[in-house]
C-alpha cells in the first residue's frame, strides 16, 4: 500500500474529546447531540472517516456561555494534531442516539480549523507518517511480556472480544504498538498521553512509557 504520509485532506469533520486516541486504538461513543449526529451518520453512510482531537479547553459537551459573546456556547479549544477514525460498529438503539465503535487509523495535523454555524468543527490537515516497525530491545521486553501477560488473564477470564481493552491483531514485537496500548491503559494525564502520540520515534515512546512501568505497581 502506498504511504499517504503528507496527504492532505480538506474540511475533516472533528470530534474534540477528553481523551486521546493512538493509531491502533479503539474508540467507544454514545452520541446525542446534533451536531455530532449528523456528522456520524454521514461518515457511516459514505465510509470516511472523522479526526479525534484532545480538548484543552472546553468539555465534551457543549456548555452555554454566561458570557453574552460569540454563538453563546463556552469557548472550545484542542491539540493540532490527532487520528483519524473510521467506524467499525454502528447502531441507534432509539431516536436521538447512536452507539459506536471506532478504530484509530493515521494520525493528523491541522493546519487550519473553523466551527461552523451549528457547532461542528471541521478542519484542513495534513496526514502524518505511520510509527517505522521497530522490534522490542532486550531492555524493553517487560513492557511487552507485561502487555501479553494482561491480554492473557482477561482471556482467561472469558472477557468478550468487544469488551477487550485492546484490538487485534497483536503486535507485541513492535514498539510503536506496545507503546500506544500501554498509553491507552495507564492512568496518565492526557496531556502526557498527547505527547506520546505526538512523538515521531516509537523506540523513545516505548522508552518513556516503560519508565512509567517501572514506577507503577505493575509486576512483570
Amino acid at each position: 500500500m502506498p504511504s499517504t504520509e503528507g496527504l492532505p485532506l480538506t474540511a475533516l469533520p472533528l470530534f474534540p474529546l477528553g481523551t486521546v486516541l493512538h493509531p491502533g486504538g479503539f474508540l467507544p461513543l454514545q452520541i446525542f447531540e446534533v451536531r455530532y449526529l449528523d456528522m456520524i451518520g454521514k461518515c457511516h453512510r459514505n465510509g470516511t472517516p472523522f479526526g479525534v482531537v484532545s480538548l484543552t479547553q472546553g468539555t465534551e459537551v457543549r456548555r452555554p456561555n454566561a458570557e453574552p459573546s460569540g454563538d453563546g456556547f463556552a469557548h472550545e479549544s484542542f491539540h493540532n494534531v490527532g487520528t483519524l477514525a473510521t467506524i467499525t460498529d454502528y447502531a441507534t438503539p432509539q431516536p436521538g442516539l447512536m452507539v459506536v465503535r471506532c478504530t484509530g487509523t493515521q494520525r493528523f495535523q491541522i493546519s487550519r480549523s473553523e466551527k461552523l454555524k451549528h457547532g461542528l468543527w471541521v478542519a484542513d490537515v495534513t496526514l502524518l507518517a505511520d510509527d517505522l516497525a521497530v522490534p522490542i530491545p532486550n531492555d524493553l521486553q517487560p513492557a511487552a511480556d507485561a502487555l501479553k501477560k494482561l491480554i492473557l488473564t482477561l482471556q482467561e477470564r472469558d472477557v468478550p472480544a468487544e469488551q477487550m481493552p485492546i484490538l487485534t491483531p497483536y503486535r507485541f514485537d513492535d514498539c510503536g504498538w506496545v507503546a500506544n496500548r500501554w498509553c491507552e491503559l495507564l492512568p496518565i494525564p492526557v496531556a502526557l498521553k498527547q505527547q506520546f502520540m505526538e512523538l515521531d520515534n516509537p523506540l523513545l515512546r516505548l522508552e518513556l512509557v516503560n519508565d512509567i512501568l517501572d514506577r507503577s505497581d505493575i509486576s512483570f
